[in-house]
């Protein structure tokens, strides 16, 4: 019998192996072998891997909702600590899987932006719809240090936007030397972007 609970099965061993993996490099095949499911069970919860992609995706952001998100940016922290604890969590969050899978897997998001952008426009559009959501939280926690005067005044959402590509970069330049302590190092850094551009 098919339950919710194959389902979910299906869909935490697709997001870790497009994580660890790829998402063009993980077949079908590969995810119900690795699920102990068959591929009747997939597509009965799944019509296509594009959908399943989709899931994951949505699936990573909740995630990164209820910990990364919630640890850093709580009110009762100040506007740009809120920031810098989310770069020590991001940080914590690279090299616990570094440690779980031998290497630094990098953003979920970044990593399906950086292959399926020009490939496949609903994978995209989610993606970024994740990333906003990042951006929203960065955002209020700029327009928060704007009222606490510990910022200037600058385009907020631009602002945000500056520190959640700042963040991309470090996570793609420590993927790329298999090294969570880059993030580390240059995460601090990113409390000093400003776009000083007129509110």
């Amino acid at each position: 019998m098919m339950t919710t609970d194959t389902r979910q099965q299906i869909l935490d061993t697709a997001a870790t192996l497009f994580h660890t993996q790829s998402y063009s490099g993980v077949g079908v095949a590969t995810i119900c072998k690795a699920a102990g499911v068959s591929k009747g069970s997939f597509f009965h919860f799944f019509p296509n891997k594009q959908e399943l992609g989709v899931a994951v995706l949505e699936q990573f952001r909740e995630n990164i909702n209820t910990t990364l998100v919630a640890k850093a940016f709580s009110s009762h922290y100040l506007p740009l600590e809120r920031i810098q604890r989310f770069v020590d969590e991001l940080y914590r969050f690279q090299k616990e899987q570094a440690e779980q899978h031998g290497h630094l897997p990098g953003c979920p998001f970044g990593n399906i932006v950086m292959e399926q952008a020009t490939q496949d426009e609903v994978l995209r559009a989610k993606a970024d719809g994740c990333i906003r959501s990042i951006t929203n939280h960065l955002r209020t926690a700029v327009a928060d240090a704007v009222q606490s005067g510990d910022l200037p005044p600058v385009n907020e959402a631009a602002t945000a936007d500056a520190m959640f590509s700042y963040l991309e970069g470090i996570q793609l330049m420590a993927k790329s030397r298999n090294d969570a302590e880059v993030i580390k190092t240059l995460g601090s850094a990113v409390t000093s972007i400003r776009v000083l551009l007129k509110t």
